[in-house]
């Protein structure tokens, strides 16, 4: 499905952690017969389910030269598909995204982006030229015993405008801006460059009150102990993952690691868990709040009403 511009038509599926992005995609998905690209930087790890929200329940398929996670036989892309200690990148992602974009159009299928990862959604939809500096083993080992507050002193020092596109919250990322700042001699935020579209992108995402957005994250909580979201981090880690492996630093992961290696009760570990998503969400709110193309949404219905509309015009 192209634009009068040969543009692939890309439907995306956006905003903050519980807000029912998955569930939403998936009802989409059936009724525009679409198939799924995750955009989320914590599902496209394998093993890692419980924690990160990935659709329980659904099954690696490799068919036709394509690999992809089946759920309620909608296919999703860049899900359960990486190794947990192996880091991804924007452009890797944003570079998968396209080939994937790419083959279900040629299907006649309609591609659709659902995740809460704001830069991969805006390395897609505003094909952001990000550098490509690979991994510096050596600098991020210097950088590993350095407290956050100190590595994002450092960061704001080389780029005073991190703060608007890095997650200073996020070791890893706050390591990575630096490590591209360091190896470039230019600043992170300096480097990204607009170019011409790539996509015809059309973005929804659902409208929650914050406090309704907050009980909601607190029972996703509650709910994901209740289903085995610690026997899952146990199993993870006899399985030989290090606990600063890239998927291993994702929110609760983090906190709930903390319980089972001893360090805090498991009531402290819920709660730091809980604190640690709220605070997100916000970021993510903030992040997606500033692009006016978003459609903010009451329901599937409503959603559906104005995919109808884009698809038709």
């Amino acid at each position: 499905m192209k634009t009068a511009k040969n543009l692939p038509k890309v439907l995306c599926i956006v905003g903050p952690t519980s807000s029912g992005k998955t569930m939403l995609g998936i009802e989409l998905a059936k009724k525009y017969s679409g198939e799924i690209i995750n955009a989320d930087a914590r599902q496209i790890y394998q093993e890692f389910s419980i924690g990160t929200g990935k659709p329980l329940g659904g099954t690696r398929v490799s068919k036709d030269d394509r690999s992809y996670y089946l759920y309620e036989d909608i296919p999703h892309y860049l899900m359960d598909f990486l190794p947990p200690a192996r880091a991804f990148t924007v452009v890797e992602w944003r570079d998968v995204a396209l080939s994937a974009i790419d083959g279900i159009t040629r299907r006649e299928q309609l591609p659709i982006v659902v995740g809460g990862t704001g830069l991969y959604i805006q390395a897609l939809i505003d094909n952001y030229q990000i550098p490509e500096v690979p991994p510096q083993p050596s600098f991020r080992e210097a950088m590993k015993g350095k407290p956050l507050t100190e590595l994002v002193e450092m960061l704001i020092r080389l780029d005073p405008d991190a703060e608007k596109i890095v997650d200073l919250k996020n070791p890893r990322r706050v390591v990575r801006a630096l490590e591209v700042a360091t190896f470039t001699g230019e600043a992170f935020t300096k480097q990204r460059k607009k170019c011409d579209p790539i996509v015809e992108p059309f973005l929804i995402a659902l409208k929650h009150e914050r406090e309704d957005l907050k009980e909601r994250i607190n029972k996703a909580v509650e709910h994901n102990i209740e289903v085995g979201w610690i026997d899952e981090i146990r199993r993870i880690k006899q399985s030989g993952i290090s606990w600063d492996a890239p998927a291993m630093t994702s929110i609760g992961y983090r906190e709930l690691g903390r319980y089972v290696r001893g360090e805090i009760p498991l009531e402290e570990a819920i709660q730091k868990t809980k604190d640690a998503t709220w605070q997100y969400a916000k970021r993510q709110l903030t992040w997606f709040k500033r692009d006016r193309r978003i459609h903010w949404v009451e329901d599937t219905a409503e959603a559906e009403r104005l995919v109808d509309g884009w698809l038709e015009s």
